[in-house]
């Protein structure tokens, strides 16, 4: 019985872990910290091996089209002005959403 009821509790407390993420918003739509993570370091290795311009730090056929791009950002390549918004996304300083001082972040 205690077992069970341990168990219980630490599957409540992950489930309201997970429902309190950090959430990034840009253009409408949410993001999760971690997608955002995951296409800065994206758009970090393009610049790395080349594959942008450095002024375009987003480029919506490059990050678009990449199978390694998060599919949470895949709404966002269809809508107009998609470059611009993943260029933002991709200069999110992740230590301060982390604690939420920057505007474009909630759920802390």
């Amino acid at each position: 019985m205690k077992a069970t009821l341990i168990t219980v509790a630490v599957l409540v407390l992950a489930l309201g872990w997970t429902s309190e993420a950090v959430q990034v918003e840009e253009n409408g739509l949410t993001f999760s910290l971690e997608a955002v993570k995951r296409l800065q370091e994206l758009t970090e290795s393009h610049l790395a091996t080349g594959q942008q311009n450095p002024r375009l730090r987003a480029s919506t056929v490059s990050s678009c089209a990449d199978p390694m791009l998060p599919q949470e950002f895949l709404p966002l390549c269809k809508l107009r002005g998609a470059s611009a918004s993943l260029a933002r996304l991709a200069m999110v300083p992740l230590d301060v959403c982390e604690i939420c001082a920057f505007a474009a972040c909630t759920g802390c």
